[in-house]
């Protein structure tokens, strides 16, 4: 706990926008994490998936799931479904935290336009990309108290729904508020080097390598895609393992953090090549200490 204090004086009051899956039961100590966070005097946003949970009813439907380029295909009838799911999703999570006693506000992008998106590519239907965030209700929400919960549906041209990437929502969103961080959970360790170790920390210029040279790849890119447009306002990114019980915690609260820490400035060491786990492990061990000496955990 006291190794937590200078973090926790340096979040007080301030936003995290947090990414988590789709199921309370894989996402239990993320709430639970959820839930200390707000009774510290910090304002979670959450966005969640629902990936697995949206095939799963279209098996039971009988619908046929049909991908382009590794990305759901959604027609209306799919939208249907993912409109149900996801919704049934997010009231699980509000009911999860309000049974915590802490307030919290179900939503998705289509409140209110609060997510306004154009199609992404004509051949996966109504599937979109965020083009602008309407801050009004998302920052009332915050000032009222509520930690707001929201299903990744977005109003597209016309006000039709659209299908969207989680990912991509949360970052935006983290983008629009100019958050303190964005979290985004994930099932793997972290970003890992070509050998498959954990990177603890990454520079902008360093992640963009990465991706260039194929290091980055899979369901990883639009992830650190959405990271690299996030750290445009946002001064720090984390990408963790969902399946790490308390990952949240630990990684804000602690020196050495579980997962992997993105910079929009450039990090200590990095002359070290980003293959380098360990050096790049004394790199962030070297930042994560100078913050707790100082107490400035995020400011650039």
């Amino acid at each position: 706990m006291i190794e937590a204090l200078p973090y926790i004086c340096e979040y007080v009051g301030k936003t995290i926008v947090v990414k988590v899956g789709g199921s309370v039961g894989e996402e239990g100590t993320v709430l639970d994490d959820v839930v200390w966070l707000k009774r510290l005097g910090i304002n979670p946003v959450l966005v969640h998936g629902g990936g697995p949970q949206i095939s799963d009813r279209l098996s039971q439907l009988g619908v046929e799931t049909r991908f382009v380029e590794g990305r759901r295909f959604t027609d209306e009838q799919t939208l249907e479904v993912v409109h149900e799911v996801l919704m049934r999703i997010n009231g699980a999570f509000v009911s999860y935290l309000n049974g915590h006693k802490i307030p919290a506000w179900g939503c998705n992008g289509l409140d209110g336009e609060m997510l306004q998106a154009r199609l992404r590519d004509e051949r996966l239907g109504l599937v979109g990309e965020v083009a602008a965030v309407n801050l009004r209700p998302i920052k009332s929400l915050v000032e009222q108290g509520y930690v707001v919960v929201i299903a990744p549906l977005a109003a597209g041209p016309d006000s039709q729904p659209l299908n969207v990437n989680a990912d991509t929502v949360a970052g935006e969103v983290a983008r629009a508020l100019g958050a303190e961080k964005l979290v985004l959970f994930t099932d793997v360790p972290g970003v890992l080097d070509r050998e498959g170790a954990v990177l603890p920390e990454l520079s902008r210029e360093q992640v963009e390598r990465m991706l260039d040279d194929g290091t980055i790849r899979g369901g990883m890119i639009p992830k650190i895609q959405a990271c690299l447009r996030a750290l445009e306002t946002v001064p720090r990114v984390h990408v963790l393992d969902g399946r790490v019980p308390h990952a949240l915690i630990r990684e804000l609260f602690t020196t050495e953090g579980v997962g992997t820490m993105l910079t929009s400035f450039r990090v200590p060491g990095s002359e070290f090549r980003v293959e380098s786990a360990t050096s790049m492990h004394n790199a962030e061990r070297g930042t994560r200490n100078a913050e707790q000496a100082t107490g400035k955990g995020t400011s650039v």
